[in-house]
């Protein structure tokens, strides 16, 4: 897939993003999901990733792919689990059915602001804003604090925090020795909340910076193969305000809902957000968090970031997702 232009992360910047699609059929009609994969980031064996695709088609051919451990793969298990469902409901793309893919019911998604200079962040954030996104997430870390400070005080003398949210993300850009100071500088933006402000993995840091943080934490790279540790535990551990799931990064939809369980358990809440996957696996997620009743808003405006994208029934209307059902799917 092809970026529009190159995009910036903490994690350094991309011009395209590999994945595979993954079909079956049952000779009458064809269920199609999406193994989306990040570099750097998700957990999936990418050097021996088409080998393990070819033994799990023909293990499904044999009919044997209840014995396939995908744990490794969470991509391709996620790819799996929704062609399996558009299969099951007759390869039509509609994986779940409700009022949001009968057209009748909208999405509130949150509107990407890619790190960049800052005259890029700016032309992006007003962008945003004249689209109707009440909603804005913003890359943070990878430009100079001051002018991202800057940024963020040039939202608020336009946009107050009852007319516009903001969300950061930070991808683990800032470390022990800094994130507290960078937390009260941000703090006074009046910043709904910051994803990832450190690298995963540092849980005692992590819990430290939830419990004392002036901006409320949500936990992203955190979940991403937490070692030796159920997501019952973790969470119970770190006690952050929110957690973001990301289904081709955590194994799928199932378990996701696993991890909704916890959040319910724990007082914890959450949103979803599609991880660079095309239309295909943004379309499965964004079906599947309709079905979750959540009423927060969710990320999933991912759909316009590249130049050979599959045409769908998906569009954006006035910082919401919205389906189309009269539109038709372009061909893979």
């Amino acid at each position: 897939m092809q970026f529009t232009e190159p995009v910036l992360t903490s994690r350094g910047q991309m011009a395209f993003k590999n994945g595979y699609y993954l079909s079956i059929t049952d000779g009458q009609n064809t269920g199609t999901g999406e193994c989306s994969f990040i570099e750097g980031l998700s957990i999936d064996d990418l050097a021996n990733y088409e080998l393990v695709l070819e033994e799990l088609c023909k293990s499904v051919e044999d009919r044997a792919s209840d014995t396939f451990d995908l744990n490794k793969f969470p991509s391709i298990k996620f790819g799996l689990e929704t062609a399996l469902l558009d299969l099951k409901n007759g390869g039509r793309k509609v994986l779940f059915e409700n009022e949001f893919t009968k057209g009748k019911k909208l999405i509130p998604i949150n509107g990407l602001v890619w790190m960049g200079n800052k005259d890029f962040m700016f032309q992006q954030i007003n962008t945003k804003l004249e689209a109707g996104f009440k909603c804005i997430k913003i890359k943070v870390g990878a430009i100079d604090f001051d002018e991202e400070l800057n940024l963020l005080e040039f939202i608020r003398q336009k946009f107050p925090a009852d007319t516009v949210e903001i969300r950061l993300d930070a991808n683990g850009a800032f470390n022990k020795a800094d994130v507290f100071k960078k937390l009260d500088d941000l703090s006074k933006y009046n910043i709904h909340s910051i994803e990832q402000p450190v690298k995963q993995g540092q849980l005692e840091l992590m819990k430290k910076i939830c419990k004392n943080s002036p901006i409320p934490v949500a936990l992203d790279e955190e979940l991403i193969n937490p070692p030796g540790i159920t997501p019952h535990e973790l969470l119970s551990a770190i006690m952050p305000q929110y957690i973001i799931l990301k289904p081709s990064l955590l194994g799928g939809i199932e378990n996701c809902r696993t991890w909704i369980n916890s959040t319910q358990q724990l007082g914890i809440k959450w949103w979803a957000t599609s991880a660079l996957e095309s239309n295909i696996g943004l379309n499965a997620i964004a079906q599947w968090v309709f079905t979750e009743n959540s009423n927060m808003v969710q990320g999933l405006g991912t759909g316009g970031l590249y130049v050979n994208n599959i045409s769908s029934p998906l569009y954006i209307t006035n910082g919401q997702l919205a389906y189309n059902p009269d539109r038709s799917w372009g061909s893979i």
